[in-house]
């Protein structure tokens, strides 16, 4: 079978598979309970993920169904959860570890980026650590300084690690089976601020449910979308815009409010990354915005932007644009201040496209 472009029917042969609409939430859970169907060696271990079904309920009723020994509560203890996958994952199993907040994956990074990045590489081949670490990251939730961080930079920076972030319910789906069924150990950022819904960045205006949205379209059953895999999300002539997660629908709210032909480019996955894709566009339209929510220096941003400067220098009428979060502590009282939102998005747009 193959996976059907967002918002089409996927296929098998002649037959058309039935389609419904989700939420994000309701596509992770799915690919999570298709994955633990389909594979004995598949299991879910984190906090409160068993009997609760998660913070957010996205491994609601999975303990019910495969029971507690493919679906089960850990301590707090993110380092414990990690290593212990990374054992899991040396003799067989296919573990899928959940960190709660990605603000807390911190005590885990050791056992990361030391063994799970390392070990393919340190055994010769003889191991691997299958292992996928879900997480939900990002702000616009008014979760403060302690569950609104965006760390992902830190983890593309570990060569052996792979790095998902998915932006609508139909690619949640097929990149977390991906990443589940992948022997390389890969970090799946889940943006919390769109797991009910896309969020346009207009704080003020009424949030839309992803019921409403045509990415919400999910096919029934097992499908994958390849990593390293970029989304065009609409083309255009005047601007290239490189984006991932939730910033992925403030770019294309905040362009068609303005009016601006620009080509969005949702990344998926930031490593592997579909460098051809970004070139392609670059090259077509002579100028780059990146936008995300983590911190400016040394953000993924730096990298795209270094990127595209070395490869597509000749193409650029102007320099490249980043508009991304402060380099501070995510504030509470601020959050829309530095949320990389409508404003600074518009004037970054402004700027590029001046004369």
């Amino acid at each position: 079978m193959s996976a059907a472009p967002s918002g089409e029917p996927a296929t098998v042969g002649e037959n058309v598979i039935a389609e419904r609409r989700l939420n994000m939430i309701e596509a992770i859970n799915e690919a999570l309970d298709i994955m633990l169907t389909r594979d004995p060696d598949v299991v879910i271990m984190g906090e409160d993920v068993g009997y609760f079904g998660g913070v957010f309920r996205a491994t609601a009723n999975l303990q019910a169904k495969h029971g507690k020994n493919r679906v089960f509560d850990t301590p707090i203890s993110e380092c414990g959860i990690i290593g212990a996958a990374v054992g899991m994952g040396a003799y067989g199993l296919r573990p899928v570890p959940e960190i709660q907040f990605a603000d807390y994956i911190y005590p885990g990074l050791d056992q990361l980026i030391s063994e799970a990045a390392r070990l393919r590489y340190r055994s010769a081949g003889d191991y691997i650590a299958p292992l996928t670490v879900r997480s939900p990251f990002g702000g616009g939730i008014f979760g403060g300084q302690t569950h609104s961080q965006s760390p992902e930079a830190l983890f593309t920076h570990v060569a052996g690690l792979k790095t998902v972030i998915p932006a609508t319910p139909h690619d949640a789906k097929g990149l977390l089976i991906s990443a589940i069924e992948d022997n390389d150990p890969v970090i799946f950022f889940e943006p919390k601020r769109i797991y009910n819904g896309p969020f346009s960045g207009f704080y003020d205006k009424p949030v839309e449910p992803w019921k409403k949205h045509p990415d919400s379209v999910v096919p029934e059953g097992y499908y994958k979308i390849p990593l390293g895999k970029a989304r065009t999300v609409r083309e255009g002539e005047q601007l290239t815009v490189l984006a991932y997660g939730t910033m992925v629908h403030v770019a294309e709210a905040v362009c068609t409010a303005k009016g601006v032909d620009a080509e969005i480019l949702d990344l998926r996955t930031l490593v592997p990354l579909d460098i051809k894709a970004i070139e392609t566009s670059v090259e077509k339209t002579g100028r780059c915005l990146i936008v995300h929510e983590a911190t400016r220096t040394s953000g993924f941003g730096a990298e795209l932007s270094a990127l595209v400067t070395e490869r597509c220098f000749y193409h650029l009428e102007a320099p490249v644009e980043r508009v991304t979060g402060f380099d501070t502590p995510y504030p509470h009282s601020l959050e829309w201040a530095y949320f990389p939102g409508p404003v600074r998005i518009g004037e970054a747009i402004d700027k590029l496209l001046k004369d």
